[in-house]
This record gives C-alpha cells, structure tokens and sequence, in this order.
C-alpha cells in the first residue's frame, strides 16, 4: 500500500499500473489456493465419514450372522426358527452384495471400460422387480408403496437402471415418515424422453443441500450420532449413471405436501408391444400397490 501511495504521488502511472497488476493476481490467487484447501477439507471430512459408515455397515451384517450361525451351533432350535435364521441371513448377505457392488460400481466410473451396450428395458418390469427388494428390505407392506405407470421403455443398460431405481427407492424408504408412504409415477414427456418420479413422506430436502447430496461420500451430519444407514455413495452413483445415460436428475419437495421428489429424465419411448395392449375399456395407466411376498418377521422378534 506504501509504494502504491509513492508511486501515485510520484506520478509513476506506468509502474503503479503493473504493480496493481501484479497485486492482484496475488490476491486471486490466494483467494483460489484457499478455495480449493478448503475443498479439501470437506473432501477429507466426507472420507472419513464414508471410512467410518462402510466400516460399520461391514461390520452390523456380518456381527448378525456370527450371531445366526452361533444360535444354530449351541441350540437346537425347530424347523420354523430355523427357517427365519436363514432368511435373516440371507438378507445380511445380500446387504454386504450391495455394499460391495457400490462400491465396484464407485471405481469403475473413474476408469473407462468396455461395457454392455444400452438397450430398450420395460421401465415397468425394472421398477417392479426394484420395489420388491426395497419392501422386503424395509418390510414394507402392500399400501405403503403405490405405482403410477404408463408403459414405456427406457434405453440404458439393464443393471445401471436396477441401481438407479434401486438407490432411490432405498433413499426414499429410509428418509420417509414414521409409517413410509412411498409414490412411483411413470410419465413420457414428448416422444423420446421417458421421466421418473419417487417421492417419499419424510422432512424433505432442505434446499441449501440439493446439490451436495449428489456429492461423492456426502452425508450429512456426523457418523457418530447418524440413524440411518449408508455410505454416501447411494446419489452419487444415481446421478454418475444417469448421466452415462444422456439423462438428468433432479430433487425438489413436495408442495403443500411433506417429503421430497427425485426425478429421473431418460431417453426412451412409449412401449407398444403386444402385452401392452388392453381393451378399451380399460386405461392405458396402471395404479396398483405393491404385490410383495409375506412380510418376514422382525429381527427385534
């Protein structure tokens, strides 16, 4: 500041103009370097978070089986018991899959390798066979999830939109009311784009936060105090494999309504195969709950 008061009072107008020069690139440029350490720091905080959260969803299945196993080795217990180990069990490893597929899927976006090619995939199949994971997981009964669909194909890989619809649906489940009510609508805009939308009864998405929950490893909140489970990978791997889609994603609440609503925007068409067609006198559209399989018994029981 001295030698720019010197330079003006001497009337050096040709230094005064490169040293303000100079001098502002080295304010720009500690304004960058500070931008970007501190983007570190919350990069570093979401890792350490996401260490502590895969840590313990590794740990929950894996301590629960140890626990089936050991019952089934010291007891005897009847054939129905023994039944519900199983599929207790069985839903434990089927946690750890998913986890692990996340996981597979979270290293595979950052490295470029051969895949399968997209296809035309039901829309109504996918999210069908994805709501029946969803409900067995959260034992979600027939009225709690209801589906609103057009038939229409989607042109994406199979495998990448289960993980889509799969993702969401979880997401919903988790953050939804104290008795989740889960709504799935179909829709086409125009001829070619094929929209998706999952809402969910809970407290919404605070709007400050509808860009960071697509963020990798992003949680909100500290891991030590967190009730619900999840590695904050779920919406990031939504959002990475829509975009491999030529799609788009987007959150926003509901309206006068509580909860919040993903959409999900696909290229794709109406379907019109022979197993679509219906007669006249009935709608085009499908507005049917769940059909889910006998609820298992909590593990609290």
């Amino acid at each position: 500041v001295i030698w720019i008061i010197n330079q003006a009072s001497a009337q050096e107008w040709g230094m005064l103009i490169l040293g303000a020069i100079f001098f502002s690139l080295v304010l720009i440029g500690v304004i960058i370097y500070l931008i970007l350490t501190l983007k570190e720091v919350n990069l570093s905080r979401r890792q350490a978070n996401f260490i502590d959260a895969v840590t313990h969803e590794l740990k929950s299945p894996i301590a629960s089986i140890k626990l089936y196993l050991q019952t089934l080795d010291m007891r005897e217990v009847d054939l129905q018991q023994q039944r519900e180990f199983h599929r207790f069990m069985l839903d434990d490893v089927r946690r750890l899959d998913a986890l692990i597929d996340h996981l597979l899927v979270a290293a595979r976006l950052d490295h470029a390798e051969p895949e399968d090619a997209p296809r035309d995939v039901d829309v109504e199949d996918c999210l069908t066979r994805c709501v029946e994971i969803v409900a067995r997981r959260f034992q979600l009964g027939d009225d709690q999830v209801e589906l609103d669909l057009v038939p229409c194909t989607v042109h994406a890989r199979n495998r990448d939109l289960e993980m889509i619809f799969t993702n969401l649906l979880d997401n919903a489940a988790k953050y939804a009311g104290e008795n989740p009510l889960i709504h799935v609508e179909v829709r086409m805009r125009g001829d070619d784009r094929v929209v998706i939308r999952i809402s969910d009864n809970g407290r919404g998405v605070r709007f400050e936060l509808r860009r960071k929950i697509f963020q990798r490893f992003f949680r909100g909140g500290s891991e030590l105090v967190r009730t619900s489970v999840g590695t904050g990978l779920g919406l990031y791997l939504v959002r990475a494999l829509v975009k491999k889609a030529k799609g788009k994603i987007s959150v926003s609440n509901r309206g006068p309504l509580s909860g919040a609503t993903f959409e999900v925007e696909l290229p794709g068409h109406p379907l019109r195969a022979a197993k679509c067609q219906q007669p006249a006198s009935e709608p085009s559209e499908t507005r049917t709950p769940i059909h889910s399989t006998e609820q298992p018994p909590s593990k609290s029981s």
